[in-house]
């Protein structure tokens, strides 16, 4: 039994609130244990130190660190970073076809990952995280949007929204557009906000660090602690993605990327009220939508 048994937190979690106050190598311990959580939660002790050079007595001491009783107490929560990391998309879907309907219809699995995905997502995001996101994207020159796989949807999503009330956002690397080319000429007025999931595009790492080495603040939206591109946020959200089907449910992300949008035209200034009457108006103009 760990300490932090009435409190629903990932080993992930843990490790993030207590590494700034870690020493350098029990830093190392930890990095360990977020890099390998399939190999923590199944192997022993004495194989793990042979595996990584970290000793036994270092990733006990880490344990007790993080608030555990015993290595075997952080082991134990270790388990429930492996669903997240074990099996691809191919074995998820084997899995679901085994499964068939002997857990439950796929609509109702689906369903209620998908609160019990949102019900976290408002844990693991405070108000004031929205908030400080919201201050970097209001005072911002330009906004450059970035997701790469599954995640583009999203981007391109929020790019939509955004067209309503601003004109200095940009969807970088759409239609086969270069990345490179959105991000030139970035610096400390700018933002690049960013979403990337498991598995992590390469793109979005590197896009992240370029914006960070430009002085760019940086938002990400991903779905774990150990993500690479988390080390070049300015802000960093945590959206669980957890889904009974062979891909990742951006379930949570939407209603996240909803209320910033939300939080950010009620912050605006009245143009920005002018401004999205005014995209109403040439829309009904160019007769876009269904009368009937």
């Amino acid at each position: 039994m760990t300490k932090h048994q009435t409190h629903p937190a990932t080993i992930e979690e843990i490790i993030a609130a207590h590494y700034s106050d870690l020493s350098e190598k029990l830093r190392e311990a930890a990095d360990v244990v977020l890099r390998n959580p399939v190999d923590i939660a199944t192997r022993s002790l004495r194989s793990i130190s042979a595996g990584t050079g970290v000793s036994p007595a270092t990733l006990s001491r880490l344990a007790r660190a993080l608030g555990f009783e015993s290595y075997e107490d952080m082991r134990e929560l270790t388990r429930g970073a492996v669903e997240r990391q074990i099996g691809g998309a191919g074995e998820k879907a084997q899995r679901l076809r085994a499964d068939g309907e002997t857990k439950g219809t796929i609509l109702g699995r689906q369903a209620a990952a998908c609160i019990a995905n949102i019900t976290e997502m408002r844990e693991l995001n405070p108000k004031d995280r929205i908030d400080a996101a919201v201050n970097l994207l209001l005072k911002a020159r330009n906004v450059v949007l970035f997701g790469a796989f599954g995640a583009s949807g999203s981007v391109e999503y929020l790019a939509y929204l955004a067209s309503y009330f601003t004109s200095n956002w940009m969807l970088a690397g759409r239609r086969g557009e270069s990345v490179g080319a959105a991000l030139a000429g970035q610096g400390p007025d700018d933002v690049l906000f960013l979403i990337t999931k498991q598995p992590y595009a390469r793109r979005a790492v590197v896009a992240a660090e370029m914006a960070a080495d430009a002085g760019a603040s940086v938002i990400v939206i991903t779905d774990d602690y150990a993500c690479p591109v988390l080390k070049h946020a300015t802000v960093g959200f945590i959206v669980p993605s957890e889904s009974p089907q062979f891909f990742s449910s951006y379930a949570a992300t939407m209603v996240l990327i909803e209320s910033i949008v939300a939080t950010l035209v009620a912050r605006s200034p009245d143009d920005t009220l002018a401004r999205i009457r005014d995209v109403e108006k040439r829309n009904r103009q160019f007769g876009e939508f269904w009368t009937g």
